[in-house]
């Protein structure tokens, strides 16, 4: 074995920790700050990560209970409009209702009216010519003295008189 290295030498052994705590003397200087606060950064960075993500998940909890809470406000509302447009539409017809049957009961009124008045009109008039027939059958028996067949003449030619003065020309 004539390695050196493998060798114990105490020389060797010196040197090696020399160079051993040298190195980690240059590595604590340069390395190992900058690597202990660049994992301190990250600690730091992953702990606020996680108090925002509680804080968020918080806030995302109580948006979903107002959320909840405004469609149930919402639903309520949308409830309370639909029944009262029912409600108003039941009254619009309810209202329009009682204007139509008003509205019928002064046609049927006025049609009443009209009738009264065309009968009353249609009486007067068959009266008048009651009285002109009279007149004319008893000024036509006044003229001559006659006989039942005469008679029964007369009042048939009276009354083909007076339907054809009637008659619009």
């Amino acid at each position: 074995m004539d390695n050196p290295l493998v060798q114990g030498e105490p020389g060797l052994y010196i040197w090696t920790i020399l160079t051993f705590v040298g190195l980690l003397f240059c590595l604590r200087l340069m390395a190992w700050k900058p690597l202990l606060a660049m994992l301190q950064e990250r600690q730091e960075t992953i702990a606020k990560s996680l108090d925002d993500a509680k804080h968020a998940r918080q806030e995302l909890e109580r948006l979903g209970v107002e959320q909840q809470r405004i469609l149930a406000e919402a639903r309520s509302q949308a409830e309370s409009i639909i029944a009262q447009t029912r409600d108003d539409a039941n009254r619009l017809r309810d209202e329009l209702k009682q204007k139509a049957q008003a509205e019928a009961g002064g046609i049927v009124k006025n049609a009443e009216k009209q009738i009264a008045q065309e009968t009353s009109r249609a009486v007067q008039q068959i009266r008048q010519e009651a009285v002109d027939i009279s007149v004319a059958i008893a000024s036509k028996l006044l003229q001559r003295n006659v006989s039942r067949a005469d008679n029964e003449r007369l009042i048939d030619e009276t009354f083909r008189e007076l339907e054809s003065s009637q008659r619009p020309s």
